[in-house]
């Protein structure tokens, strides 16, 4: 059972479902929630997008975001990060900006097609107690006020920031040490605003600010409030208008639709916990990103891709039920290094007196000369994942496997998703392909010239997860069958 139907637990959902796994999804809203919240998200997250089938669904609402732009307080250029149009190394663009709506009822769209998964709106959930051997979820009805309960071997809970499914299990969230309160605005217009169509960080301690183009006529800023502002101060058009008219210019204010304008709390948290037995929280319920690195909402799909595999597997046995430890034990320390990146580039952009300000102008113009730089700050890599049973030794291990185009012109995706793969650059022997069988692991055979060969220069074979993550990588292919069975009890 899955609590809530945001795009973490509609993520969750599909993945289950996409492996036949029966899922019941509750969420208190009966349709999509209208209001735009993330707008970003990158190539790894396109791409477990598009392992649900829904990569030209998204490419269709998704607009491409070109790189990065660091401003003083008059908007003049300190420095930038222009980014390619090219793809990335999992096949589709880096940075991509979208309306949240949308990508949310393509997500619920995407639920029609799994028949193993119940969507079940406009009901509130009451109450989660878990006995031996299963979790009973309580809730309400929201239009007839009837009571139901149901009882499932797990739980998932995706219900946010005020998680009742964390309440439910005693985790608490642990403050990381920020909270700066800012003004969140969109707006729509037909009008071309004729800015650059990247992200525009306005690095200042009086009034730090973000613009970036979210669609064809959206538009989204975030300004820093001062203490003594909220965001009632900015409901009217012709109130907020002075903020945004740097980017806006001559256009007229009757040109433009005020679509959202609400007050945010920016928070770094983390859950001590986020497991009890057979609940788990996922997204919201067991992190808290400030938007500054944009990886709120991906933190979330993360934490989809990386449980719903294992757990497919533990249910059908092919997996033992201790692989479950290795959730918190893979994502916790990830989403904590990700959340303390976005803590660190928010300070640098917001925080300071007057001398901050003075060194951003002095430093900022001059990043561009330190080598390799400009790579790091557009790259969408994230960090490896730590030791656990599920990822071994080898120079690769933790990292996402690229998905490479193959020789045949499909991508290591079309060919691998939801199954363990392994990846050699030695031919294996009929003993071996007949071991990968039984394990119903897919065999990749690389050849020199091919993308894979190359990444796989440092080691002779690697064992990649369902999830893309390599487990293992080795010089001796029967070393890297032998570990993959074991794993899958087929030893």
């Amino acid at each position: 059972m899955i609590v809530g139907a945001g795009p973490t637990g509609l993520t969750a959902a599909a993945l289950l479902g996409q492996q036949g796994v029966e899922c019941l999804v509750l969420e208190r809203w009966e349709s999509v929630y209208p209001q735009p919240r993330a707008v970003h998200l990158d190539d790894e997250i396109y791409r477990i997008l598009a392992r649900m089938g829904l990569g030209e669904e998204f490419a269709a609402i998704s607009w491409p975001c070109h790189g990065l732009r660091l401003l003083d307080s008059d908007l003049r250029v300190l420095a930038e990060f222009r980014r390619s149009s090219t793809v990335g190394r999992h096949g589709f663009p880096e940075a991509n900006m979208f309306d949240q709506p949308e990508l949310e009822r393509l997500l619920r769209e995407n639920l029609a097609r799994r028949p193993s998964v119940t969507f079940r709106g406009d009901v509130e959930v009451t109450a989660v107690v878990q006995d031996s051997d299963s979790v009973r979820v309580e809730f309400t009805d929201r239009a007839s006020g009837a009571s139901e309960s149901v009882h499932a071997q797990y739980v998932l809970g995706c219900d946010g920031a005020n998680s009742l499914v964390r309440a439910s299990i005693g985790a608490a969230m642990r403050d990381l040490g920020l909270a700066q309160r800012w003004l969140v605005v969109d707006v729509a217009t037909d009008a071309e605003l004729g800015q650059w169509e990247g992200v525009h960080q306005v690095c200042d301690r009086d009034r730090a600010a973000t613009y970036m183009r979210i669609g064809k006529r959206r538009h989204r800023w975030e300004f820093r409030l001062a203490p003594d502002e909220v965001a009632e101060d900015y409901r009217e058009l012709i109130k907020l208008h002075p903020l945004i008219q740097p980017w806006t210019k001559d256009i007229p204010v009757d040109d433009l639709e005020l679509v959202r304008c609400a007050e945010y709390t920016f928070r770094a948290r983390i859950a001590d916990r986020w497991r009890d037995r057979r609940v788990f929280l996922l997204g919201d319920a067991a992190h808290l990103t400030p938007p500054f690195i944009g990886q709120g909402m991906g933190a979330g799909l993360r934490d989809a891709a990386n449980l719903a595999w294992k757990l497919a597997g533990v249910l059908r046995r092919a997996l033992p039920e201790s692989t479950l430890d290795t959730y918190q034990a893979e994502r916790a320390p990830h989403a904590r290094t990700m959340i303390r990146l976005a803590k660190l580039v928010g300070h640098a952009m917001t925080e300071g007196g007057e001398a901050a300000n003075f060194l951003r102008r002095l430093v900022l113009p001059r990043l561009r000369l330190l080598p390799g730089l400009k790579a790091r700050v557009l790259s969408s890599e994230t960090p490896t994942l730590r030791r656990s049973s599920l990822v071994l030794r080898g120079a690769l291990a933790g990292t996402l496997c690229p998905n490479a185009c193959l020789p045949d012109g499909r991508r290591l995706d079309d060919v691998a998703a939801h199954s363990f793969a392994v990846i050699t650059t030695t031919t294996p022997t009929a003993t071996q392909r007949a071991a990968l069988e039984a394990a119903d692991a897919v065999l990749i055979e690389t050849h020199p010239g091919d993308d894979l060969h190359h990444w796989l220069q440092r080691a002779g074979a690697a064992v990649v997860r369902p999830d893309g993550t390599v487990l293992t990588t080795t010089h001796d292919l029967a070393e890297g069958c032998a570990q993959l069975l074991r794993l899958t009890g087929n030893s």
